[in-house]
């Protein structure tokens, strides 16, 4: 099975095409400002490179969040019109997943995404003879929630993502015994293999955005309303 991987959930724009779990190709371009005018020629130079067009893809994944909110958008946007206009296959995966397939020793493995002031988006995951299984639902915490929720877990424990980078001397600190991945970025591969293994078990998540938090917009205009009704 060939995939199409896009991720532009981050400040990285990444592309990769999988031939089942093998890798053919994979660009990152750091640029957040552009992933709308980047997208389209990244995806372009990938199938070139790796000598297929859209007519040999077989599945498209793509990272529905959390994450940069306009970035989301536009990568769904793109692979929506990919799926209307030529019936390819597309599967969500959500960048907390995606980054637990960075880690590939078994056990707990906890995603961090840095949601700015102490806080963070959070899922927990466990990996058994090579198959991952989510644990609970993935949410939106203060980095002290997720480590008091923790507590209650089995001391060995891999964080992976920016937020495990951030606050790695504060998890050391309550878990001693934690692991930390060597790859935190998002990664277009990792995305794909999340969707390939999602795809062949049939679980086939909607392209809908994973916003586990209100929109910097939405927030600031629910403050200004507080402050006008006070």
């Amino acid at each position: 099975m060939k995939i199409l991987s896009i991720d532009t959930a981050s400040d990285l724009c990444t592309v990769a095409i999988l031939e089942d779990k093998k890798i053919i190709k994979e660009i990152i371009v750091d640029d957040a400002r552009n992933h709308s005018e980047k997208i389209m020629p990244v995806i372009e130079q990938a199938l070139e490179q790796a000598c297929l067009s859209l007519k040999d893809i077989n599945l498209i994944t793509c990272d529905i969040g959390p994450g940069s909110f306009t970035g989301i958008r536009i990568g769904i946007g793109t692979v929506l019109a990919f799926r209307d206009s030529l019936n390819i296959d597309c599967i969500g995966i959500s960048s907390l997943e995606a980054l637990a397939y960075n880690v590939s020793n078994n056990g707990l493995i906890c995603s961090l995404i840095d949601a700015k002031n102490n806080n963070v988006y959070f899922g927990l995951f466990e990996r058994q003879d090579d198959e991952l299984h989510i644990i609970g639902n993935f949410e939106f915490k203060t980095i002290d929630d997720v480590i008091s929720l923790l507590k209650s877990k089995i001391p060995s424990i891999t964080f992976v993502g920016d937020g495990a980078v951030l606050y790695k001397e504060l998890l050391q600190e309550n878990f001693p015994n934690c692991n930390f991945a060597s790859k935190n970025n998002l990664s277009s591969f990792s995305l794909g293999l999340a969707g390939l293994y999602n795809y062949k078990k049939g679980i086939k998540t909607s392209l809908i955005p994973l916003y586990l938090r209100k929109s910097q917009a939405e927030r600031a205009l629910e403050e200004k309303n507080k402050s006008t009704i006070s």
